[in-house]
């Protein structure tokens, strides 16, 4: 089939999924304002021709400088300027990194990848150098783009000789390197040649089958996996989506996650752009509230632990003021007189309002379990704030409360997204049992992991790995996780067993167990260590003792803590002399209480 004819095929897909939508009699499907899309290139071209003179970014530049504002017109004018000298630097068809903050080079960057140039790989920016260089290596990459402080590590890494790096790109600043491009000279460049009527990157041909993203989740055993995505999975989410929670075209999203996870990347950074909404970047964590007050957003998408402490925060306040109970009281009383048109939130809490830029309209949290009383508290102040549900392998979109306060469900994850399916596997007496998820955003696979894939995906139903129970109206709830993943506070999964694999590489430990221990509303990662005390003796000498044992053993601990991200570094160790209780195949049982002993 040529490729007109198969392009045919791809928007007749898009229009069946738009017509389902439509013609659906979920209750919970509200919004059938869905527009088809074969593809994200095709998504941004007709985002660029609905809402041309709408603005797309809003990013400070430089420090200390306003906002500023970047049109949808002017964003595909990027894209397409970078995608052709990418093209024009030998880059079709090639695997592409992008690394580094939130920000609107990384974004055009992923979108000139993705939309006709490559395959993108977005990388995580808190990985340490040698995890970044296998990453590298696994993906076949053939050129990274990053932000300026990453300089020196893909320059080392290329300078190794060990990768297929052929080509560098520094997003922002200027490089001392004539070896390292540029993103602003690739722009420059890829405008000449769309001058001069170069066409290779605005002509070219998707595959909305094919594999268009490459993205890492962690590993269990050092070695991260590869969820290969394609356009058709993103495109599938982007549709369904915004019928059960709506966004519209002035709408100011407030991005602040990392923008390579596939919860920011697919709905605060993909969303967006195709409901012709604003994305606001956030300079850093330290600046949200005076980011915040300086865009005014009215979408914020987080995890729990930002939500929890924004709620600590303004609660901490109310309490020193003495106003807890009337603030309580007004929020309760608000409930009645909002439903005749008096919002005393607004008139009373304004100060509380205002933290949020005064505008503020939704919260989503995603990531992880949320306490249902703090949503509640947000609802109640007069925000729609829910929880979603989602994984890397579903691109990542599962699951969505309705953004009606009637319907909402602060206890459940949410309801099954249109066109997907739930259902509950391996049933206990009460329900539960493990989340299979199917739809056309499942993964096409692990990357060179078939073993891996087929046991996730089964006669089209992806097996999560989460357990939990749905209810008659398909809503899901969560109970806990099949396998012995930690959930880290702010949402990221942290496998024991790649801490463990670690530390197994140092001399001085037999064996360890790393778990994760709730304190003070914090999740930290525990190691029990039992040291090879002939390995520990020959260094600091026979007869030494427990806390000689324990300073040597966290002075290897620090080594392995400097080449992780903050979430999953090792905050304490037990030192244990007795070997851990196993089972008969000689595996450390894991959630026996001695095994824990600190």
């Amino acid at each position: 089939m040529d490729y007109k004819s198969q392009r045919k095929v791809d928007l007749q897909y898009a229009q069946g999924v738009v017509d389902m939508l439509n013609s659906s009699t979920d209750k919970y499907v509200v919004y059938k304002e869905s527009r088809p899309i074969a593809d994200i290139k095709h998504m941004l071209e007709t985002s660029a021709e609905l809402y041309a003179d709408n603005v797309a970014f809003m990013q400070k530049f430089h420090k200390d400088e306003p906002y500023k504002s970047i049109t949808y017109r002017e964003a595909l004018e990027t894209v397409d300027n970078l995608g052709t000298a990418l093209i024009a630097h030998g880059l079709k068809d090639k695997r592409i990194a992008v690394i580094g903050e939130n920000c609107y080079q990384w974004a055009t960057s992923y979108l000139a990848v993705i939309g006709g140039t490559g395959i993108v790989v977005p990388l995580d920016k808190e990985l340490g150098a040698s995890d970044l260089k296998q990453l590298v290596q696994e993906s076949e990459a053939s050129a990274v783009m990053f932000t300026e402080k990453y300089a020196p590590v893909f320059k080392e890494i290329k300078a190794s000789g060990e990768t297929g790096l052929e080509k560098l790109v520094q997003l922002n600043g200027e490089s001392d390197d004539a070896e390292v491009l540029t993103w602003s000279g690739l722009i420059a460049e890829g405008k000449t040649l769309v001058e001069q009527g170069d066409r290779s990157f605005i002509d070219a041909e998707i595959d909305p089958e094919a594999m268009s993203e490459l993205l890492f989740t962690s590993g269990t055993t050092g070695i991260a996996k590869g969820v290969m995505l394609s356009h058709k999975n993103i495109c599938f989410d982007l549709m369904i989506a915004p019928t059960i929670l709506r966004v519209h075209p002035w709408d100011i999203f407030f991005s602040v996650l990392p923008i390579h996870h596939t919860y920011e990347g697919t709905a605060g950074f993909l969303m967006p752009l195709y409901k012709g909404a604003a994305i606001a970047y956030c300079e850093g964590l330290k600046h949200i509230v005076k980011n915040l007050a300086e865009v005014s957003p009215t979408m914020f998408l987080g995890v729990p632990a930002l939500f929890e402490t924004l709620y600590k925060t303004i609660m901490k306040n109310v309490r020193k003021q003495g106003k807890e109970g009337l603030v309580r009281k007004v929020m309760s009383v608000n409930k009645v007189t909002k439903k005749v048109g008096l919002d005393l939130n607004k008139i009373l809490l304004k100060d509380i309002l205002k933290v949020f830029g005064g505008r503020m309209r939704v919260l989503i949290s995603g990531g992880a379990a949320i306490d249902p009383a703090i949503l509640q508290f947000f609802n109640d102040l007069g925000f729609i704030a829910v929880q979603g549900y989602g994984l890397s392998e579903c691109a990542p979109m599962g699951a969505l409360n309705p953004d009606q306060h009637k319907y909402m469900r602060n206890a459940s994850v949410g309801h099954v997204l249109p066109g997907m399916d739930v259902k509950i596997d391996d049933k206990d007496e009460d329900g539960i049992g493990e989340i299979c998820l199917k739809g056309d955003n499942v993964m096409l696979g692990y990357y060179k992991k078939p073993e891996e894939t087929a046991k996730v995906i089964r006669d089209g139903w992806f097996y999560t790995g989460d357990q939990g129970y749905i209810d008659d109206e398909k809503f899901i709830y969560i109970t806990g996780r099949k396998k012995n993943v930690i959930i880290a506070s702010n949402g990221k999964n942290v496998f024991p067993e790649e801490l463990e694999y670690l530390l197994s590489k140092v001399p001085y430990v037999a064996e360890s167990m790393v778990w994760g221990d709730e304190e003070k509303g914090d999740i930290v990662i525990v190691a029990a260590i039992r040291p090879d005390m002939e390995e520990v003796e020959a260094a600091i000498g026979k007869g030494c003792s427990d806390e000689a044992v324990k300073e040597l053993l966290w002075g290897e601990v620090d080594k392995i803590n400097a080449e992780l991200p903050l979430f999953k570094k090792i905050r304490k160790i037990a030192v244990r002399h007795e070997e851990f209780e196993k089972n008969t195949s000689k595996k450390i049982k894991r959630f026996v209480e001695s095994n824990k002993k600190l």
